[in-house]
């Protein structure tokens, strides 16, 4: 406590209202910061209200398309099963926060906003209100320029090492508090940071860092295109001619021209005399290169967010399946990167072991969710393989559950390798019934015994067997039959 009473201290010796205090004083309309001891009139020295760079084109969409579409992924708790099977948590504190965050915000629009503090300063500031069992409860998003990590100094009675955070910007959470500066310990605040310097490991960068040059060359390249387009932009044709004209006929000659050329009459048919020409005016090699130099300023951006051209739209075009692999090209990268880390800042926050044991996940299977053949296939290759079970695969396209669909199937050759020299050979086709022969033999039936075949033939064919058997040329114990005519009894002799 007497941390946080000296860090009150130091905030509370300000000014009233009306008395002058040193700067740097906060602008919220233009969201920065003003510096104290310049000039007075430093706005007439090329000053700018806004801190950094004017907003980009280029920033704005590769920030977009990390908030937007990590927003569109749902998330769940889930936890490892002792059978290594995993189970969706829906009675936890995560499980109520990724339904509803806060009272006045929904799941989507806290990683919208979330991610996209993220990405613009590098961090990303929630404040935890927890309920009578400290479960987190509420997160309350915050300003990030108006949130400081600081350390606790050390004390008589504390070694000091504490991580406590000074928070603002929530004209919600301000006006429930009482419109005084918060300072939280590192346990109720959830802090999402980018990678940090070596100069200060609480503080994230944003990738506009490593932009910086390529803003400041577009923001020249366009500053410039706009002075000359409104303080000297330079027509689209001229009159040219080889006369020498005085100023009288050079604006009877301008009048006319525009006369017949603007308002009402824009689009008639002027007459030419004099030899006058029209010359138009094209992009010349200079204007030509200053494009090319805008356009590779905005490809550096978006290397250093990590976004495919493509993705934004801007890039050449491909096939669908290209662009489909394109979309799983930055899922695996930057979007996935994106996807765990805020994951594993929300589960650190809420205490869960981690993966594979407990864990968050972002499930970017709604990302695909138009592309339904793809889905289709999938599913059906997994249920057939036995990875799914045909209702665990009907569940994902929203059908109800079918009976004895619970079981994972496999296809009924699917052994083993320790099993395939155990399985007997399956038995050859079986081939028609042989027509008994007639006796061969000078004897007289009855007299003697029948010729039969060899004991020890081995009879593959069970028809044949019983034909053989019904004859009198075979038994089963292999002995030599007779057969008695007209009786239809077989004797073993």
């Amino acid at each position: 406590m007497k941390i946080l009473d000296r860090l009150w201290d130091r905030f509370r010796r300000r000014s009233n209202e009306g008395q002058w205090r040193p700067g740097p004083y906060w602008l919220p309309v233009s969201q920065s910061w003003l510096d104290d001891g310049g000039s007075w009139n430093w706005w007439q020295k090329g000053g700018n209200l806004s801190s950094g760079f004017q907003p980009s084109a280029m920033v704005e969409a590769c920030v977009a398309a990390y908030s937007q579409t990590v927003a569109m992924c749902p998330g769940d708790h889930w936890r490892l099963q002792p059978d290594d099977g995993r189970e969706r948590v829906t009675t936890s504190a995560l499980c109520r926060f990724l339904r509803k965050p806060n009272a006045y915000q929904s799941i989507s629009d806290f990683l919208l906003n979330g991610t996209r503090d993220l990405y613009m300063t590098g961090n990303c500031y929630a404040l935890a209100l927890r309920n009578s069992r400290f479960e987190t409860e509420e997160l309350h998003l915050m300003d990030p320029a108006q949130c400081i990590p600081m350390v606790a100094p050390a004390t008589a009675n504390s070694p000091g090492g504490e991580v406590i955070y000074s928070l603002g910007g929530n004209q919600v959470i301000e006006r429930q508090l009482g419109n005084e500066p918060l300072f939280v310990p590192a346990r109720d605040v959830l802090h999402i940071r980018l990678n940090t310097t070596k100069y200060n490991m609480l503080l994230g960068q944003s990738p506009i860092v490593a932009a910086l040059k390529d803003l400041a060359a577009g923001d020249a390249i366009m500053n410039q295109q706009i002075q000359f387009y409104m303080n000297a932009a330079r027509p689209s044709i001229v009159l040219a001619t080889d006369l020498q004209l005085d100023a009288a006929t050079v604006t009877m000659l301008r009048d006319r021209w525009n006369e017949q050329t603007r308002g009402l009459n824009s689009g008639q048919t002027p007459i030419l005399t004099a030899g006058i020409k029209p010359v138009p005016l094209t992009m010349n090699s200079v204007d030509a290169q200053l494009a090319d130099v805008f356009k590779m300023t905005e490809q550096h951006i978006a290397l250093a967010f990590r976004v495919p051209l493509q993705i934004l739209g801007i890039g050449p075009g491909g096939p669908q399946g290209a662009t489909e692999s394109l979309m799983q090209s930055w899922v695996s990268s930057g979007l996935g990167f994106a996807l765990n880390h805020i994951e594993e800042a929300v589960g650190n926050h809420f205490g869960l072991k981690g993966y594979p044991d407990e864990y968050l996940e972002l499930n970017t299977d709604a990302l695909l969710r138009s592309l339904m053949k793809d889905r289709v296939e999938a599913f059906a290759r997994g249920v057939q393989g036995g990875i799914y079970s045909p209702n665990e695969a009907r569940k994902e396209f929203g059908l109800k559950r079918a009976k004895f669909g619970d079981e994972p199937r496999v296809q009924q050759q699917v052994v083993p390798l320790s099993a395939a020299d155990k399985i007997p050979a399956s038995p050859s086709a079986p081939s028609p019934p042989s027509a008994p022969t007639a006796p061969t033999s000078d004897k007289a039936p009855g007299d003697g015994p029948t010729d039969a075949p060899d004991a020890a033939k081995d009879y593959n064919d069970a028809n044949q067997l019983i034909s053989d058997y019904e004859a009198g040329r075979y038994s089963p114990a292999g002995n030599v039959l007779t057969y008695e005519p007209n009786s239809g009894v077989h004797n073993e002799v």
